[in-house]
């Protein structure tokens, strides 16, 4: 009994100390809009998934603005195969034909956001599934896609399909939610002017997003912590100057290089600050937002 008044006493000494250093984060952010792209990779988890929707949650009850982009890579890729529809794949991308971009609807749209959505919910906001089609949000074009053949170093345009690129965001719907205190879950799906359907890389429809919003943060959630040093550490802000200049030395290599650039375009596109950070790490977002030293790269003009 003699120790519960002590323990007690530092318990409130370390949530006070909390409070103190998230409260003036909390209203950096008061108001303001953050895009949040949930990678398919870190939707494995149950867990992580609740404690993802808790994040999102919170931030809206803290006057902040969330918008939820999420992907869906494996899920489809599972669907397709329980489907028994071979996955084509040109300079290894995955040919999106008109079955296979019906089945891509309907994992993104369908199965992955309203699972999304109900476990934002269940934390006691209201969220709104959507996709790009929603009230004309984004109209996509087909994407053009360059592939060097390493062998003959000849590059080609690489046919995809029914793979597509935002070109127009109308924000309308948007700005209706947010008055209304909903936060959208959107899966990256759109219509095109020709009247066909695209899958978007939910990467590019987050930033297209963000841009049109004027987001004061785009988060991607990742599998990795953000961008690493050649010693293995992360590095917790780049300008885009130094990005560019790592990606030169070799330092940004790999699957990262279309990651940062990425980050660049939405950048250009109005975006006043893009983070790369592990979305496999428990309340990741809040520990971004809400603290001196976030949990991944920011990257700014």
């Amino acid at each position: 009994m003699t120790d519960k008044p002590a323990a007690t006493a530092d318990r409130f000494s370390h949530d006070a100390g909390i409070l103190a250093q998230a409260l003036p984060y909390m209203q950096r952010y008061e108001g303001k809009t953050v895009v949040v792209k949930y990678g398919g990779h870190a939707m494995g988890d149950p867990s992580l998934g609740q404690a993802f929707a808790r994040d999102i949650a919170l931030l809206k009850q803290s006057k902040v603005n969330p918008i939820v982009v999420h992907g869906g890579g494996p899920q489809i890729g599972r669907m397709l195969d329980s489907m028994g529809i071979e996955s084509k794949f040109e300079g290894g991308l995955r040919v999106t034909d008109q079955r296979t971009v019906e089945i891509v609807e309907m994992v993104l749209a369908g199965s992955i956001n309203k699972e999304i959505v109900a476990l934002i919910n269940a934390e006691g906001e209201w969220a709104i599934g959507l996709c790009g089609k929603d009230g004309n949000m984004v109209f996509a074009k087909k994407a053009e896609k360059k592939y060097k053949d390493p062998t003959s170093n000849i590059e080609r345009v690489l046919d995809l399909g029914f793979v597509g690129e935002p070109v127009e965001v109308d924000r309308t719907l948007l700005d209706l939610l947010a008055r209304s205190e909903m936060i959208p879950v959107i899966a990256p799906v759109a219509p095109g002017r020709d009247g066909a359907t695209y899958n978007i890389n939910a990467d590019t429809f987050a930033g297209a997003i963000a841009g049109s919003l004027g987001a004061k943060r785009l988060l991607f959630l990742t599998d990795v912590p953000g961008v690493l040093d050649k010693n293995g550490k992360l590095i917790p802000e780049l300008s885009v100057r130094d990005a560019r200049d790592l990606i030169a030395d070799g330092t940004i290599s790999g699957g990262m290089i279309p990651k940062v650039e990425t980050c660049f375009e939405a950048l250009d596109a109005g975006v006043e600050g893009v983070v790369i950070l592990n979305g496999k790490m428990p309340h990741v977002v809040l520990v971004e937002l809400f603290t001196e030293h976030g949990a991944g790269t920011l990257i700014v003009r």
